[in-house]
């Protein structure tokens, strides 16, 4: 009896196995048609690209990433489904990760297609040198999330794609050479030919400076203080942008100081005009017009030392009518000066029945 339950058993698997066996077959073929399809097509789009010109980072990422992972996937889910494996489930469970997985790294994505977008459309690249925002430096490595640089003080800075894509950026490289501008000032006194040729001799002696194109000092504009130069040289090699910024602004720095121009500082001159005499003549002849007090407050004010004086002449005034008017004057100027009615008394040598 066992040995009949035994041979049904094996018979039955032995059909399982015949009417499977296709199955299998069919989904390792469509594995291996998956496999020749990368094989064949990697080689044709690997082809164009590099004629498009797009970088060889990018090229990689699309083809042995993006392109042979998406093969894969579909290829698994054909190969799975002609073995009569449910795959719809697993795909919505997919669907529903991949959107968690989008949410919360958005902004890596976000650098990503930023990175995808320097790749294709190539503002610049490695070796460049360019300025961030406040960061300036040579590009070392440039990957799809992040760009890397060496700034001058030899710091390595990692800038996220994202950034540099939102940002104005400046590639100095570009286009070979580039103009060094070194702003600076002269006094309006001085003779600005004289200035300009003094610079241009100077000039002669700074390191990497190209000869062609030729230095040149341009009047940028007219400051407050001083007549605005710039001086503008040309050289060819990036690296030394920084180093022959400062090397020419010393240079000049010295020239001029050794032809005896002068570099002005911000000042400022005011011109005062005593009006002394004439308001208090007014106050004199109209004591009593309200409109004179405004005037000799702003006069008190600003001319602190004499104020007892201008007082005592007001007491004396015929009839004594400015004694009324002095009081309030005297008691408004010493509460903008900070200072009690006594020490105001004191150091104006106002008369003590003032304050009475």
């Amino acid at each position: 009896m066992q040995r009949l339950i035994s041979m049904e058993t094996a018979e039955q698997l032995r059909n399982s196995v015949v009417v499977f066996m296709p199955r299998v077959l069919v989904a390792l073929a469509v594995l291996l048609v998956f496999w020749i399809v990368f094989r064949v097509t990697r080689r044709l789009f690997a082809s164009i690209l590099r004629r498009a010109g797009i970088h060889q980072t990018l090229t990689h990422l699309l083809l042995d990433n993006v392109y042979r992972v998406t093969l894969a996937i579909v290829a698994i889910i054909m190969a799975a489904s002609q073995l009569g494996l449910n795959v719809a489930a697993p795909i919505a469970g997919l669907g529903v990760a991949g959107i968690a997985v989008g949410l919360a790294a958005q902004d890596s994505i976000a650098n990503m297609i930023a990175g995808f977008l320097i790749f294709w459309d190539k503002p610049f690249g490695v070796g460049d040198y360019l300025t961030v925002g406040e960061l300036y430096g040579e590009v070392r490595v440039i990957t799809i999330r992040t760009t890397r640089i060496r700034t001058n003080e030899n710091k390595y800075v990692v800038i996220p794609n994202k950034l540099i894509m939102d940002s104005v950026l400046v590639n100095h490289t570009m286009y070979g050479e580039a103009r060094v501008n070194v702003p600076l000032g002269i006094a309006y006194k001085e003779n600005i030919p004289e200035a300009r040729e003094v610079l241009l001799k100077a000039l002669e002696s700074v390191e990497g400076i190209l000869t062609h194109p030729a230095p040149d000092i341009v009047v940028e504009g007219l400051g407050g203080s001083s007549v605005n130069l710039v001086v503008r040289v040309w050289i060819d090699d990036l690296s030394t942008e920084r180093p022959v910024f400062f090397r020419t602004l010393e240079t000049c720095k010295l020239a001029l100081d050794a032809a005896g121009i002068q570099i002005p500082y911000p000042h400022l001159q005011l011109f005062v005009e005593n009006v002394e005499d004439r308001v208090m003549g007014k106050l004199a002849a109209d004591d009593t017009d309200p409109r004179n007090r405004p005037l000799l407050i702003i006069l008190a004010y600003h001319q602190p030392v004499g104020i007892g004086h201008h007082v005592h002449a007001l007491q004396h005034l015929p009839g004594g009518a400015g004694l009324d008017f002095a009081v309030p004057v005297v008691e408004l100027i010493y509460d903008h000066l900070f200072v009690t009615p006594e020490e105001f008394a004191q150091r104006n040598h106002i008369s003590a029945h003032l304050g009475d």
